[in-house]
Order: C-alpha cells, then structure tokens, then sequence
C-alpha cells in the first residue's frame, strides 16, 4: 500500500471520521455515525481504495 493522500486530505478525514463518530454517539445521526470509521481509517493509513482505483494521488511525490 503506498500513499496515495496528501497531508490536507488526511486531516479533512480525520476531522470528518471525528465528527461523525461523534455525532452517531451523541445520537444526532444515529448509526450511520458509524460510516465516520471509513474516512478516519483513510485518514490514519494515508492510503484510500478508491484513489487506488480511480488513479488518484494527493500526496506528494519524491520524483
């Protein structure tokens, strides 16, 4: 798995993964806060599935 999300990208994840989570627990949204576990993970792996897929980098590269 090479990186594939930059440093912007991954803190917009996080943050958002937070806030879903968040909301779910307090019951805003109930248990689709739970969808908040997939861009957190993103965010934390550097690494997303669907950029892999579609050709997409948000990272810098070192060439």
């Amino acid at each position: 798995m090479q990186c594939n999300v930059g440093k912007t990208d991954k803190l917009l994840r996080i943050g958002a993964g937070i806030a879903l989570l968040g909301l779910g627990a307090a019951g805003v949204i109930g248990w689709w806060g739970l969808i908040g576990v997939v861009p957190l993970a993103t965010g934390l792996l550097n690494w997303c599935p669907a950029y892999t897929l579609l050709g997409i980098r948000t990272c810098k590269t070192d060439a």
